[in-house]
């Protein structure tokens, strides 16, 4: 297998998640008491950063943080996770931040404030085009200015960088975007949502003909994360195969799909096929949700590489 050790550029949120744990998510208007209170680390951009780091490979960040206390502390985490956080700016104002309730079933409510990830902009992207050029992959996901992300699409499209877009929190998206995707990842409830306007009908089909539509627009192919039951590959060279899970003892299942994405990109990185990427990345997520928390939860290249033996073995 080739190594191709060009970098992998994330362009993407960077949050605080402030967790509180308690007996159940509560109504309106109650106070009920935490039984437990975290901060992690958060944000689908560092956390796919912070996944393709703990596998040993080179990646850059480009988002903005708050000039805040926890700003500091979030571009020093992702510092640690051995992140180049060069690109990452300071905006006025606060980081962004999840205030996260959690019951013991694992049911959670979210509010979301966007912080300084609202002011990651086209010109954040134009400022670092030479990462881009420079870079094997680009991810994105949807927690950053939607122009931003399809002036990403233009860019990665121009420069001829493949772009892995993790379409979340889920939206419509325009099939000029799709066109510049390489590789589309939305998890079950998140991929009919991807759908461009003119498609719209096509909604109330299931999964499988809703990828058919979009393998179609992509460059590439699609991938359908499918929590404890895998993945899903669609490629637009013919290849349609389920990926299984791999049995593991799941306690928290956040960031998984992050998990999944940065394996996914640092797979085919290696050199990896699609197919053998996607089952690498399946492999990472199972190791994430054995963990708490989201960037700490993330694998190494030995813990992924020991599960998939651990499998091989017993297949």
């Amino acid at each position: 297998m080739a190594m191709n050790r060009k970098p992998i550029v994330v362009v993407g949120s960077i949050n605080i998640d402030l967790v509180a744990r308690a007996e159940r998510i509560p109504l309106a208007g109650e106070t009920i008491s935490s039984t437990d209170f975290q901060i992690h680390p958060g944000g689908k951009g560092a956390n796919q950063a912070v996944a393709a780091a703990r596998l040993s490979y080179p990646v850059r960040m480009i988002g903005r943080v708050g000039s805040d206390a926890f700003g500091e502390n979030l571009s020093a985490q992702l510092v640690r996770a051995g992140v180049d956080a060069s690109s990452v700016r300071t905006s006025d104002g606060p980081s962004g931040v999840a205030v996260i309730a959690v019951a013991p079933n694992g049911e959670n409510a979210i509010v979301v404030t966007p912080g300084a990830n609202a002011q990651v902009s086209p010109q954040d992207i134009d400022e670092n085009v030479e990462a881009i050029r420079a870079a094997g992959a680009v991810l994105a996901q949807l927690e950053i200015p939607f122009e931003t992300v399809r002036h990403i699409g233009r860019i990665c499209a121009e420069l001829d960088v493949p772009l892995i877009l993790d379409p979340a929190p889920a939206r419509k998206l325009p099939a000029e975007l799709l066109e510049q995707v390489s590789w589309l990842t939305p998890n079950e409830t998140e991929i009919a949502e991807c759908l461009p306007e003119a498609e719209e009908s096509l909604r109330a089909k299931n999964n499988f003909e809703i990828i058919e539509t979009l393998v179609k627009r992509v460059r590439r192919g699609v991938v359908l994360k499918m929590g404890a039951r895998g993945a899903y590959l669609a490629s637009q060279d013919g290849i349609r195969q389920q990926i299984g899970a791999f049995r593991v003892n799941a306690m928290d299942t956040t960031a998984a799909g992050d998990a999944f994405n940065g394996a996914f990109a640092v797979g085919l990185m290696m050199g990896k096929s699609p197919l053998e990427s996607a089952r690498f990345a399946v492999a990472a997520s199972a190791v994430s949700v054995t963990r708490a928390g989201a960037q700490p939860s993330m694998a190494t290249m030995e813990e992924v590489e020991r599960l998939m033996n651990a499998t091989a073995r017993q297949d």
